[in-house]
């Protein structure tokens, strides 16, 4: 694919999902803005990621609603205010709330700064690094595919939220 391809598939991702596209944009500046989340800005991660999971969705949002709201602000805003080189440490303050998972600190992270973060997704894995490990979903796997993303995001000069939503958007048609 080249720059064009992704543009173009990120174009039909934002076209598909439109309320998630929205939602996407809505969170990320807010988060951008306050350089922290609280409590019902978690909910509303979690209702975007499993909007189409009603069981997933309740599950986790029983785990987040767990979460104070002193706790949330504290480690959100460690993990949104260093520098993002510092990766591995912005998942690790993420996912000591309970209920984020990797996955949903990928989402937050993505949302903050589309620029430099993408989600940890399967279909995003296979399309930049091949079969997936078996137990894929982990914060090492995603450092590993958000290095591929990011490599492939400079060679396209793109954001490497682009890059992911082109992907996942392609792979979903393909699969049809």
């Amino acid at each position: 694919m080249d720059k064009a391809d992704f543009l173009l598939w990120s174009r039909k991702y934002d076209k598909s999902f439109g309320w998630q596209a929205q939602r996407e944009r809505e969170l990320g500046a807010k988060f951008r803005k306050a350089k922290a989340l609280t409590c019902g800005d978690l909910a509303q991660v979690v209702e975007w990621k499993f909007k189409e999971e009603p069981e997933k969705k309740a599950r986790i949002l029983a785990l987040v609603t767990r979460n104070d709201e002193a706790t949330v602000d504290r480690l959100s805003s460690q993990a949104l205010s260093i520098p993002s080189c510092e990766d591995a440490y912005r998942m690790n303050c993420l996912t000591l709330l309970e209920g984020v998972s990797p996955v949903l600190a990928s989402v937050i992270l993505a949302f903050f700064d589309p620029k430099q973060y993408g989600i940890i997704d399967v279909a995003v894995w296979k399309a930049l690094l091949g079969n997936p490990p078996p137990n894929l979903l982990t914060t090492q796997n995603y450092l590993k595919l958000l290095l591929a993303m990011r490599k492939t995001a400079a060679k396209q000069n793109l954001d490497v939220r682009i890059i992911d939503k082109a992907l996942y958007k392609k792979s979903l048609d393909e699969s049809k």
